[in-house]
């Protein structure tokens, strides 16, 4: 097991951090009750502070739901639920309390919506008829004659009882679902078929993406937001862990040591999330002064969580749609990866969805302070890992808020020179107003491409004292899209024919491709 001494560490400019363990995926499988509802079932949090070409410091905040979206699932595709209030919440970071909140709520998926023609079974590559003849062919354009079905949003900022639609004027679209090469060309690449992602400005986003990349102006701040399917970033062999740490995650040399080497398999390659975010100028959000870890100390920032929401009564009519009545009720929440999936017991998985972060220091810190995961690893692997008494863990977790300290400047992220997968652990880290330095990623905020996976597991190995620094993994090193550098930050989707998956070395591409 490679070990790195504290001093060396600190030396590096890596200030020490993070939580702990290697769960079931981000948060893809967290509790028995949202398995059974994956429209609503949160998978990853990201927030993180970049800057505007005015110069302007921006939180960007990117929140993925519906786990292994199958992005060949024809002929109907992955979209938002109509009856869902997806939220962004800014919190105090050290009691979890709400300040502002961000609703997004989108139009109807049944035969309410937005449809040009109801009387196909396609609802991408054919729209209304003419001169009653199909027309049938590839999407050009966002709400273009072939995209049929056009799924709208609205954005709402709340704070306390005052609600303020940001996009009063402008009609938020949601782009097409990335049916393939022939239906939805602008996607991906036109000789292999695939989806191609890495956009380092807003000019050189794929045309759907940019299309649907909205600035609204409100109360003269400006707020850009973009909700879609998106490629899921997040990467880890979750199968080997589950199946009991298989030895596919270790690595040969030592022998028994918990792989940093690539061998792994990442469960989650292949496949798609919908996305929604935000970016939300720093001038705009409050600040709050809080102890953050490894080691303790003083940063300035705010905290950051997801919830999904669904009206407490729906009544299902046998002769027409759905009514829903009563006020929204929280069905899943989610900020720090790990957290509900791999710390919480299943008797109060359900109980930590339905709870706002307020109540995790009364109901759920005994997870964080006694971590399960650690027993585990000691039992099939004898690590010796500490597994009482982890205040280190509950600092990280409790309240279960990302904390973001926003007084750094832009972080770099995935692509851009100084980015490493492992924050603080790699060198990664940037400068906040104290002048101390600090994780330029998780446990600061999170990023794309963050092996948070390797991270956990490498402070639930080191800790609590820290004093030698233990760098375990589980053999995935990246993700298998690349990521934007721009927002969106979350690569673009995977195509239906062919993904990292899926081949679709059969399937035929347009004149002068190959397969």
């Amino acid at each position: 097991m490679r070990a790195l001494k504290l001093a060396a560490l600190f030396a590096a400019g890596a200030a020490l951090a993070l939580p702990a363990l290697a769960a079931r995926a981000s948060s893809h499988s967290d509790a028995p009750l949202i398995k059974l509802d994956p429209q609503a079932n949160l998978t990853d949090v990201y927030a993180f502070v970049r800057q505007r070409s005015t110069g302007e410091k921006v939180l960007v905040v990117e929140i993925s739901v519906r786990p292994f979206s199958e992005p060949g699932d024809g002929i109907l595709y992955d979209a938002f639920s109509d009856d869902a209030r997806y939220s962004i919440h800014i919190a105090n970071p050290n009691t979890g309390a709400e300040v502002q909140r961000y609703d997004f709520q989108f139009s109807p998926v049944s035969v309410n919506g937005n449809y040009k023609n109801l009387n196909t079974a396609l609802r991408y590559g054919r729209g209304a008829d003419i001169g009653g003849q199909p027309d049938a062919g590839a999407i050009q354009d966002v709400g273009d004659s072939h995209q049929n079905f056009v799924q709208t949003y609205a954005v709402r900022k709340v704070v306390g009882s005052t609600s303020t639609l940001l996009n009063t004027g402008t009609t938020l679209m949601v782009p097409p679902y990335n049916v393939g090469v022939r239906t939805t060309p602008f996607y991906n690449d036109p000789n292999t078929g695939k989806a191609i992602s890495g956009a380092t400005s807003r000019a050189t986003l794929d045309r759907y993406t940019r299309e649907t990349v909205y600035d609204l102006t409100s109360s003269g701040k400006v707020y850009t937001v973009f909700a879609g399917c998106r490629e899921d970033g997040f990467y880890c062999d979750i199968p080997g862990i589950f199946d009991l740490l298989d030895p596919r995650i270790v690595s040969p040399s030592p022998p028994g040591t918990f792989g940093q080497n690539g061998g792994g398999v990442d469960g989650f390659k292949g496949f798609n999330v919908l996305h929604y975010g935000i970016v939300i100028p720093i001038s705009d959000l409050p600040s709050f002064q809080y102890t953050a870890p490894f080691p303790a100390r003083t940063s300035t920032g705010v905290g950051v969580y997801a919830s999904v929401s669904r009206p407490r009564v729906t009544l299902r009519k046998t002769d027409g749609l759905p009514v829903n009545s009563g006020p929204w009720v929280q069905v899943n929440r989610l900020a720090n990866p790990f957290f509900n999936e791999g710390f919480v017991a299943l008797v109060d998985k359900d109980r930590y969805n339905r709870m706002s972060p307020t109540q995790d220091a009364t109901l759920f810190a005994k997870y964080a302070l006694n971590p399960e995961l650690g027993v585990l690893i000691n039992a099939v692997y004898h690590l010796g890992i500490t597994t009482t008494g982890r205040t280190d863990l509950a600092l990280v977790f409790i309240p279960d808020v990302v904390r973001v300290d926003t007084t750094t400047g832009a972080v770099p992220v995935s692509g851009e020179g100084g980015f490493n997968r492992l924050s603080f652990i790699g060198g990664d880290t940037v400068m906040n107003g104290n002048g101390d330095s600090i994780p330029g990623g998780w446990p600061n905020g999170r990023r794309f491409g963050d092996d948070v996976a390797d991270i956990a597991l490498t402070a639930l190995a080191s800790g609590p004292s820290y004093t030698t620094i233990t760098v375990v993994g589980d053999n995935v090193d990246s993700n298998d899209q690349v990521y934007n550098q721009t927002f969106p930050y979350a690569g673009t989707p995977n195509a239906g024919t062919r993904n990292s998956k899926d081949s679709g070395v059969n399937v035929e591409c347009p004149p002068g491709g190959q397969d």
